[in-house]
């Protein structure tokens, strides 16, 4: 399923990024000459980290999709210290050659919506979940399930930007936020869930399934 794409392949964010560096490479070029090269590989990564391809939905009403692009860094069980509750706990971490939007993991309404300042350590380190800036979603399902989402900056990423708030539907894999320059995203769900990634793992945005969760007709595996 290919939900409706709102944005350009270059997501809006990085628009500003964009422009300022082919401007300051043109510049350059002119005054210059060769020596601008390193600007214009500056305007290549900035197309690139910025990229925002439209992705394919899996139809299953189950899947607990991935909010991020990145590789699997812990898949474990743990406190979710927001809903405050036992969980299974799954981070996604984003390296600066990732896509960096963020979709919704589930079909879900956005029960309550938190944001923490804090330190910018890597965001590759479990600490990272409890120490780093974090903007926290919970998540609830039509069936009425519990998923907490949570975009966590990192030692580069500066910035995190989040679209929802509280009341806002959200269909899997719909763009709900941005981080810029490298980050991490948790995503804890209930203890029942049949987790299906593995920590290593490379995952993709709205595509990769990370787990199962119980719906009224499904059957256990």
């Amino acid at each position: 399923m290919r939900p409706p794409y709102p944005h350009p392949i270059i997501a809006r964010e990085g628009w500003p990024f964009v422009f300022a560096t082919l401007i300051a490479a043109a510049a350059l070029t002119w005054y210059f000459g060769w020596w601008s090269i390193p600007f214009w590989l500056l305007v290549l990564f900035m197309l690139q980290f910025f990229r925002d391809p439209p992705r394919e939905v899996p139809d299953d009403p189950r899947a607990v999709l991935s909010p991020a692009d990145g590789r699997i860094v812990e898949v474990s069980r743990a406190h979710d210290p927001y809903v405050k509750r036992e969980a299974l706990k799954l981070s996604v971490f984003m390296n600066v050659f990732n896509v960096h939007s963020n979709r919704s993991p589930v079909d879900c309404v956005v029960k309550e919506r938190w944001y923490f300042p804090g330190a910018f350590v890597n965001a590759a380190l479990d600490k990272a979940s409890l120490e780093n800036e974090r903007n926290a979603l919970w998540l609830r399902t039509p069936e009425g399930g519990d998923v907490t989402c949570v975009q966590v900056a990192g030692l580069i990423a500066r910035r995190i930007l989040c679209y929802v708030d509280a009341g806002a539907g959200l269909k899997r894999g719909a763009r709900f936020g941005f981080i810029r320059f490298g980050s991490r995203v948790d995503v804890y769900l209930p203890l029942d869930a049949q987790v299906r990634a593995s920590i290593g793992d490379k995952v993709y945005a709205a595509e990769s399934v990370l787990a199962w969760v119980k719906t009224p007709n499904s059957k256990p595996k």
